[in-house]
């Protein structure tokens, strides 16, 4: 992979990857290591984080094809290895930014839900992953995404309190009053 051609994107858009593609491999031990890696990549590259958990749901059996598009993942790493997290001083202001797709795993229906909070200008806490139930409309979907980041909002809310860096928390759209209820403003 060392002379390999870097991608633009991790994955190719309006590929969806089921359990059924390709034939099995017959040594999984290599996709798994690379899965591995990749999961410890997202620490920092969050631009990764909707691709390798996509890929983390093959770990048993994994095939031909997850072994590919794992490949294309490595690709795009190999072209973006200056991306990063860049922290920068700012105001202790958090803006919380979600969204879910609904019913977009072809093997299950059920939704993926990413999130993405900032301290001031820096991104301290992102996520994708499945939600634990199918939900029944776009609009459903979307409240779970919404549910799980105020969840995400009001522990970080608890460890500035713990902190004792509450006094001056604002949260984009909630206003933290004290540190014991949200206030929602229009």
């Amino acid at each position: 992979m060392e002379n390999s051609k870097p991608t633009k994107t991790p994955c190719c858009l309006n590929v969806r990857l089921t359990p059924f593609d390709g034939s099995v491999l017959v040594n999984p031990s290599e996709y798994r290591s690379m899965m591995g890696a990749l999961q410890y990549l997202t620490f920092t590259r969050p631009d990764l984080a909707f691709s390798v958990h996509q890929l983390c749901q093959f770990m048993n059996p994994p095939t031909t094809s997850h072994l590919e598009a794992t490949k294309r993942v490595l690709h795009y790493v190999r072209g973006t290895l200056h991306f990063g997290i860049h922290l920068a001083p700012g105001p202790l202001t958090f803006s919380a930014f979600s969204d879910a797709d609904w019913a977009r795993d072809p093997t299950d229906r059920k939704s993926t839900t990413g999130m993405l909070v900032f301290l001031g200008l820096s991104p301290i806490f992102w996520s994708s992953k499945k939600q634990p139930t199918v939900s029944c409309s776009s609009t459903e979907a979307k409240y779970h995404a919404l549910a799980s980041t105020v969840v995400e909002l009001a522990w970080l809310r608890t460890l500035f309190k713990e902190l004792k860096l509450d006094e001056s928390c604002d949260i984009n759209g909630l206003k933290v009053s004290g540190v014991d209820e949200f206030v929602t403003e229009s």
